[in-house]
């Protein structure tokens, strides 16, 4: 008799990227498939710094059960952190630390979701919140988006006729669509939390990864300038994209009583984040040396972007429609079929991989009707050499 798994698994289905890395072994590949930063730009000696001085100073609390709200040096660190960016009013307390900020849109679920529960994301969104909301039941409903992030007009119209548990957003450098919500769309997606009363999910892990001039400032620093709106926000940080994706450290902050639900939910999943990881990470930043490295990896990523958009343009011209990111790890690319090319992103796919090179497909990315036009190209771990290798062989691919 075959095992009877939980009907809410029938709502999700294995993460497309995490399929396509399977065929990614071939040799001499060039991948624009992963969402990761580039191992190369890991500050190793400031963490084996980190480490050590953790070891040294406090063994006992760096090697031993911490509590579920997170180790406190951290938690002082990370409040800090966030006042360096205009965020007013975090105390320590009011945060607790997560195994990556991907932890914390799961105890965002758990703590709000019910089966049926309208919740609103962008259309496209992070894939793996897609499947993270449908396993608890949400019943998703995508915003449309454009290159100023989500569209508010059609936002608060969604809102209003769905009544949603909670509005899901990635206002700086959107995973996928690299998108940038303006301010003055910020300000309203704050005004419309307090209106209808609508928890807003704001996803912030790419938001240190500008490009020159800084975006505006988070939701969560703007929320000072809204009066009620903190009451109806959520914010997800993590240090995954600007200092190591392995120390799994991300941070939640949200209105006191919803906080002590995900403390709640976070002790029946794992007691607590690492507290070897968190202690690196707290000493990592009281040494100073994020200013520094967040300047490299701007620089490097900045370089990397501009070359991958300069080799759409002359590689592939009219044939592909993008806007050139700011910040961020992707490229948010759509096909437009000129000159009889092929318009489709998933046909694309196997066809770029037998040239040697990789990239998502963007239907994924979409909680609805998918747009088949669409890919999502990461610039983050390729030099520019492979880049304009890479989009000369997409070029082939399209044309093949």
């Amino acid at each position: 008799m075959p095992i009877a798994f939980a009907q809410r698994l029938n709502q999700v289905e294995t993460s497309a990227i995490r399929e396509l890395f399977k065929l990614l072994g071939k040799p001499g590949i060039i991948s624009f498939a992963g969402g990761f930063p580039d191992s190369a730009m890991f500050d190793v000696d400031g963490i084996r710094a980190a480490s050590a001085a953790a070891l040294a100073q406090e063994p006992g609390a760096a090697l031993q059960y911490g509590a579920t709200e997170g180790y406190q040096p951290l938690r002082e660190q990370l409040a800090a952190f966030m006042a360096s960016k205009g965020v007013q009013g975090v105390a320590p307390e009011g945060l607790i630390v997560t195994t990556g900020s991907q932890q914390a849109l799961d105890l965002v679920a758990k703590t709000l979701i019910d089966p049926g529960d309208k919740v609103i994301v962008e259309a496209p969104t992070f894939l793996a919140t897609i499947q993270c909301f449908r396993l608890y039941g949400a019943d998703l409903v995508g915003a449309p988006i454009d290159g100023d992030g989500v569209q508010v007009d059609r936002l608060e119209q969604l809102i209003a006729e769905h009544r949603p548990k909670l509005v899901y957003l990635i206002p700086t450098f959107g995973n996928p669509s690299g998108a940038t919500l303006s301010l003055e769309r910020r300000k309203k997606v704050l005004e419309l939390a307090v209106k209808y009363q609508t928890v807003i999910v704001e996803d912030d892990p790419y938001g240190d990864l500008y490009f020159g001039e800084a975006p505006p400032p988070s939701l969560l620093a703007l929320s000072s300038q809204v009066p009620g709106s903190r009451d109806w926000l959520v914010h997800c940080g993590s240090l995954s994209k600007v200092l190591s994706p392995g120390l799994r450290v991300g941070w939640m902050v949200a209105p006191p009583e919803l906080l002590a639900r995900a403390v709640m939910c976070k002790q029946f999943s794992d007691a607590h984040t690492s507290t070897f990881a968190q202690a690196t990470a707290a000493h990592y930043l009281q040494a100073g040396r994020m200013p520094a490295t967040l300047a490299n990896v701007r620089a490097v990523y900045a370089e990397r972007a501009q070359a991958m958009g300069d080799a759409l343009r002359s590689e592939l011209g009219d044939a592909v429609d993008f806007v050139q990111p700011r910040g961020g790890l992707f490229v948010w690319a759509r096909l437009t079929g000129a000159g009889g090319a092929l318009a489709d992103g998933n046909a694309l796919a196997k066809r770029a991989i037998d040239k040697g090179v990789a990239f998502v497909p963007g239907a994924p990315f979409f909680c609805g009707a998918p747009d088949a036009a669409t890919l999502r190209l990461s610039f983050a771990t390729a030099d520019v050499v492979r880049i304009r290798d890479g989009i000369a062989r997409l070029a082939q691919a399209l044309r093949a």
